[in-house]
């Protein structure tokens, strides 16, 4: 009977906020971090398209257990419309697909941000990563299919108008899961009878990290003229965020050694004392700052269902 492979790399955990560049895809900066970190595992919360810079949050090693809890959690987008033009991918990369010489003034787009918050149904562009019929639909449209997509409710907290230029609008959205900022484009400019379509595109938030956590990439690749590898490492790994983190908007629960060692084990711990949390779908356990598992209480127990090396 042959071992099992060892995994190659180092068994690091922790997230690392991303800057990720223009003309940089999503994959291709995981694979990146990966190789920069010799990390054994790694993973991303949300995917930006390529002509996207902005916030990538990348998990490693046991972090890739926490991508739910971000994936799910409020983002910030800076985007441009850019009037005169429908294209086939809702942004630059696409081809024209319908063309007017009508553009909107500043108050016409005004009146219409309402229409564009609080919860609204949303129909994703042809050029993106939803299923149809166990197929993803910008494969399909690669291969020159329209494909009838369902529209779905998504939710936007708060449309803000920038600036205005002639043939340009700039905004800011804060929103939740599942929103697709190129079909806001395509609607703004389908509403105000101008066609429109994203030119410009950054994202700046994800919950629960800040802007001011983000790394460039290029201060990363830099650190790779450091000629020792372990000196090379641990600079990089300053860069890391504790997984933790990541769990801010769940309730926390300190425990002991023992409790730690309980729950390492999938095991249960009884919660003592008149402060003991009564019911919680889920939560967070550490020992000394450190996650030690992911799990829900209820009858006076905490009862782990991930746990964390």
């Amino acid at each position: 009977m042959s071992k099992p492979r060892k995994p190659k790399g180092r068994p690091i955990s922790g997230w690392l906020i991303l800057d990720k560049p223009v003309d940089f895809g999503s994959t291709e900066a995981v694979s990146k971090i990966k190789w920069l970190f010799n990390a054994q595992k790694a993973g991303h919360a949300g995917t930006l398209d390529p002509l996207a810079s902005g916030m990538l949050p990348i998990a490693l090693g046991d972090a890739t257990k926490t991508v739910p809890y971000v994936m799910d959690g409020r983002k910030i987008y800076e985007f441009a419309v850019s009037w005169g033009e429908e294209r086939s991918t809702d942004d630059l990369e696409g081809e024209v697909t319908a063309a007017s010489d009508a553009r909107p003034d500043e108050q016409s787009i005004r009146d219409l941000l309402p229409k564009y918050t609080g919860t609204i149904s949303q129909i994703p562009p042809q050029f993106s990563a939803i299923k149809i019929a166990g197929e993803r639909a910008y494969d399909l449209a690669r291969d020159g299919e329209t494909v009838d997509i369902p529209s779905r409710e998504v939710e936007i907290f708060r449309m803000t108008l920038l600036g205005v230029t002639a043939d340009k609008a700039h905004f800011e959205v804060e929103c939740g899961k599942g929103t697709y900022v190129r079909a806001l484009a395509r609607d703004f400019g389908r509403d105000l009878g101008c066609y429109g379509h994203i030119s410009e595109l950054r994202r700046t938030f994800v919950a629960p990290f800040a802007e001011e956590k983000m790394v460039p990439l290029a201060d990363l690749v830099a650190l790779e003229e450091i000629e020792d590898r372990d000196e090379r490492l641990a600079a990089l790994d300053e860069f890391l965020i504790d997984t933790a983190e990541a769990l801010s908007s769940l309730p926390h629960l300190p425990v002991t050694d023992d409790q730690a060692h309980r729950l390492k084990m999938g095991n249960p711990v009884i919660l003592r004392g008149r402060d003991a949390p009564l019911a919680e779908a889920e939560a967070y356990a550490t020992v000394r700052g450190k996650l030690i598992a992911i799990g829900e209480i209820g009858q006076g127990e905490f009862r782990p269902k991930r746990v964390f090396g």
